[in-house]
């Protein structure tokens, strides 16, 4: 898959177009993305970084980082990607100049998007109008109660059988493997500590059954209350590892809840929870 960041970045091609912010590629996105794909022409996509909500003024945790973005709709058969940068002088284009110069100008003949899709200045453009500037509109209808914004509520909620059904995969959570304390080591339970990016939504604190780096995983996420810590970590103790993981990329499948972080009567008692943790793990079902 090719990725561009200007339209002039893709090779001279017939399109079909799907179009949208895409963040977590749901369910929903990738039926927008299958009706491109129906077509018959070079199925591209085209969207945005960052998210335009964000440069609006609103706040949004993102459900995938742009690259993790740029991972799954390449797995959903995506041929190329326009990612454009999403700032004041792309938000002042009126709805015909994103047409004629993101679309058109790509070689889009074909452009498929939800029914409620809204495009330009002031969001001032929609399916009609394209439809009157003579593109070929596949018009696709929203799935009932998939939304990112829906599946950001059940995330914070921790409800993650809910979050997978609407994502069609379990929710994730990725982040850089940085140096942590090393107490994970020295309770015979190492951890690879996530430098989480801002921005990207994390479950609420607690002690979830996951997997990430092709095996099971006991994921740890808040302060390490029963030593009295302040930052918020990410730390997923991966079972049958034994490596070096420091400054790659890793990305934690998030599967189900197993307990809510808190302060034990002892080492030996928390040590016994970590134990039970990654019993549980080891029995969890991937949800979906």
């Amino acid at each position: 898959m090719s990725v561009a960041r200007k339209p002039s970045g893709l090779p001279d091609a017939q399109r079909s177009v799907a179009v949208g912010t895409f963040d977590g590629v749901h369910r929903g996105h990738r039926r927008v993305i299958e009706a491109a794909q129906r077509a018959g022409l070079r199925t591209t996509v085209v969207t945005f970084d960052p998210h335009p909500r964000a440069v609006l003024g609103g706040h949004v945790e993102l459900l995938a980082t742009l690259e993790r973005r740029l991972e799954l709709l390449a797995d959903a058969g995506v041929e190329d990607v326009l990612v454009l940068p999403f700032d004041e002088r792309l938000a002042a284009l009126s709805a015909g100049e994103f047409a004629d110069r993101m679309l058109r100008g790509i070689g889009a003949e074909v452009v498929a998007a939800g029914s409620t899709f809204r495009f330009g200045r002031g969001r001032e453009g929609d399916l009609d109008l394209l439809e009157r500037l003579g593109f070929d509109v596949r018009r696709v209808p929203v799935v009932e109660s998939v939304s990112s914004s829906r599946i950001r509520e059940f995330v914070h909620a921790a409800e993650i059988e809910h979050a997978t059904t609407l994502l069609g995969r379990p929710p994730e959570v990725e982040g850089i493997v940085v140096r942590g304390d090393g107490r994970g080591r020295e309770l015979g339970f190492p951890t690879a500590n996530l430098d989480v990016p801002d921005g990207l939504l994390v479950p609420p604190d607690g002690v979830y059954a996951g997997w990430a780096c092709n095996r099971r995983a006991a994921v740890s996420i808040g302060t390490n209350p029963h030593f009295d810590g302040i930052e918020r970590r990410v730390e997923a103790h991966l079972l049958e590892f034994d490596g070096d993981l420091y400054g790659e990329r890793l990305v934690v499948e998030v599967w189900g809840t197993l307990r809510e972080q808190r302060r034990f009567d002892s080492l030996d008692a928390l040590v016994t929870a970590i134990g039970e943790d990654v019993a549980q793990t080891r029995a969890a079902t991937r949800p979906g």
